[in-house]
């Protein structure tokens, strides 16, 4: 695979000096949103030499990117819609480059392992279930995508420490994970390192296109000014959008989660459920809630998500919880990814996602050169919002 997406270094020039003179714009483009989507757009667009300005909202922002699991995940994705599975995969192939270049730029280790992960089937159904899903996108893929289905005791044979009750499990090796937390640390330090401008607290209450192929942001100060402007602020690009003649249908979908103290290491390799941090705590998660913008958790669900956890892994029964949340995905109407620009006003683009850790590298690479100002990659085609209106 080509990796001319993946370098992150920017051209010649003092870029620190850059960002002071620019504080006030006008900028090449606007990226609405710090998330890790908005991060990754950025940073792409600066390796293009283009003046970047990253508006956000600020901790009153509903994050997915602090609070999401931290998966680089292949296996499923897609498994009804091959273009998906061919970008995830694709991203997944993308990710080593994609992350050495960031540690070069902004000093951040942002903890890659890829070396396989698995999903845990706690009961045959869900075993027979997960293996002919897979069959089915393995067939589909035409050798670009491989599983193992591993009985109970073969899973066992690979993770000592899962339960002997376990039906099975499913384990593809281009699966892996990152810390969200060193991911978001690293492209921040990359942004500003290649002189882009950060606007923290600085929300973004409405785009006006004006004359001339520029747009307006007004915010509750000085408004921004831009050739372009890249919406990527998750559920918050839904209210946007419109402005610009764009389409954003997205909701939320809760997830909760719990981290435990950390302990021994146990589990080299993620899985859907449960994944150990490098610095050894645990991370549990499995719950998909549609209860509108609430970020909360409940004592019924935690205790769900819990209690599967040491069913799966007995080791954790006495290890202490010590922090939970919940966080909301950011889910269109088929779960799928929408890239669009606005043919209305041409230069408002789209970008949003519920996989903006796995599709980092694709974010920073071939959906920024688009933005850019190249073609739009032929393997997004199909992901505009477009397809909603049938």
């Amino acid at each position: 695979m080509s990796t001319r997406h993946l370098p992150l270094t920017l051209p010649a020039g003092d870029a620190q000096g850059r960002a002071r003179r620019l504080a006030g714009g006008p900028f090449d483009v606007l990226v609405v949103g710090a998330g890790v989507v908005g991060m990754s757009v950025a940073c792409g667009l600066l390796r293009q030499g283009l003046t970047v300005c990253v508006a956000d909202e600020g901790d009153i922002a509903l994050r997915a990117s602090r609070g999401n699991f931290g998966l680089a995940w292949v296996q499923g994705k897609g498994a009804k819609f091959a273009p998906y599975a061919h970008w995830s995969i694709d991203a997944a192939a993308m990710w080593p480059g994609f992350a050495r270049a960031l540690q070069q730029c902004s000093g951040v280790d942002v903890e890659l392992s890829q070396s396989g992960g698995f999903t845990i089937c706690t009961d045959a159904l869900e075993y027979q279930q997960r293996v002919a899903m897979l069959q089915g996108m393995q067939e589909q893929m035409a050798g670009k995508f491989r599983f193992e289905a591993l009985s109970g005791a073969e899973t066992q044979a690979r993770l000592p420490h899962v339960s002997p009750r376990i039906a099975g499990s499913t384990y593809c090796p281009l699966d892996g994970h990152v810390s969200p937390l060193q991911l978001l640390r690293s492209l921040f330090n990359a942004f500003a390192v290649q002189g882009g401008v950060l606007l923290p607290r600085t929300p973004v209450r409405a785009l006006t296109p004006r004359p001339g192929q520029c747009f307006l942001a007004a915010t509750a100060g000085q408004p921004i000014e831009a050739g372009k402007v890249v919406l990527a602020a998750g559920l918050g690009s839904a209210v946007l959008a419109a402005d610009v003649g764009l389409q954003a249908p997205l909701r939320p979908v809760r997830g909760q989660l719990l981290i435990t103290e950390r302990t021994a290491p146990f589990l080299y390799q993620p899985t859907l459920h449960v994944r150990q941090t490098a610095d050894g705590t645990v991370q549990i998660g499995d719950s998909k809630e549609e209860v509108g913008l609430d970020t909360g958790t409940t004592w019924e669900v935690l205790a769900r998500i819990a209690s599967r956890a040491v069913h799966t892994f007995p080791c954790l029964r006495d290890v202490r919880v010590v922090r939970t949340w919940g966080a909301l995905r950011v889910m269109s109407p088929d779960g799928y990814p929408i890239y669009d620009e606005s043919e209305r006003h041409p230069g408002a683009f789209l970008v949003t996602c519920h996989s903006g850790i796995t599709l980092a590298p694709q974010h920073a690479g071939p959906v920024a050169d688009w933005i850019a100002g190249g073609s739009k990659p032929s393997a997004i085609a199909g992901f505009s919002s477009r397809r909603f209106d049938v």
